[in-house]
């Protein structure tokens, strides 16, 4: 058993959940189906990811909480359809990946209420403060996540090693990892100019990144279109009008409100 999967963490988190909101491919509106006929089009899984303020005891004494972590895959299998993959993160631990760009650790702040499962007063106040999250900074730890992908499609990061040797055999490169590389230029694209973000996804992307998924660009496409995306991308950074770093004094006056409010009155508030 993981560390992240104990008995306590559980109770910790599910009883002081703040946010739960679908992650992944289905909030993005890009899940493949078997009609699409490709290799693995059944096995998006079903990600939730979720906030919860720490009680007392992992904050001020000993004990430290960054996450729990609940797979109904044992560890190290492969999720499949209608598997459940879980993460739900201390607020601690989530404010300082969202404050630093984790494209995932942000997805419920944009989230549609359609997919919020849980939404206590604190995450209310997260979702409506989410355009503070962003800065600068954020854009271009964006960059990072983004490029990652493009080079694991590639092979020259990590090389082709992966788990999903199906599209490999179908495609002759991992179309999920194109699939991500797309899609994270989009929304940051968008997010850079709006500073909002569209969940699902409009249309004409949707259908764009599905295309890639299941085999309808080559390799070679997908990597000028990303590169177009970066370079699109590395020009907006520059004139953007957010500021360069996030605001980490709101950030903290924030949770030390909110932890001495929630464990002062609960989730009854």
């Amino acid at each position: 058993m993981s560390k992240h999967s104990t008995p306590d963490k559980r109770a910790a988190a599910q009883q002081n959940t703040i946010l739960l909101s679908l992650v992944g491919s289905g909030v993005h509106g890009i899940s493949l189906t078997p009609e699409h006929g490709a290799p693995g089009a059944a096995q998006d899984d079903l990600d939730l990811m979720g906030i919860c303020v720490e009680p007392p005891e992992y904050v001020l004494g000993l004990e430290r909480f960054d996450q729990y972590i609940f797979r109904s895959q044992p560890e190290g299998v492969r999720s499949g359809p209608g598997d459940i993959d879980l993460n739900i993160y201390g607020l601690r631990k989530w404010m300082g990946l969202a404050l630093k760009g984790n494209p995932t650790i942000i997805t419920p702040l944009w989230s549609p209420d359609v997919h919020i499962y849980d939404c206590e007063w604190p995450g209310a106040i997260l979702r409506a403060r989410r355009y503070k999250f962003i800065s600068k900074s954020m854009l271009r730890q964006y960059l990072g996540y983004m490029t990652a992908q493009r080079d694991r499609m590639r092979g020259t990061r990590g090389g082709r090693d992966t788990n999903r040797p199906e599209l490999i055999e179908a495609y002759g490169y991992d179309t999920k990892f194109a699939g991500h590389a797309v899609r994270l230029g989009m929304q940051w694209i968008e997010l850079g100019l709006s500073g909002h973000l569209t969940l699902p996804m409009l249309d004409w992307q949707r259908e764009m990144i599905i295309d890639i998924r299941t085999g309808g660009w080559a390799e070679q496409d997908v990597i000028e279109y990303v590169d177009s995306q970066v370079e699109t991308l590395e020009s907006l950074i520059k004139t953007a009008k957010f500021p360069d770093l996030p605001d980490r004094g709101w950030a903290n006056n924030l949770m030390a409100g909110i932890y001495q409010e929630w464990w002062r009155t609960g989730r009854d508030l």
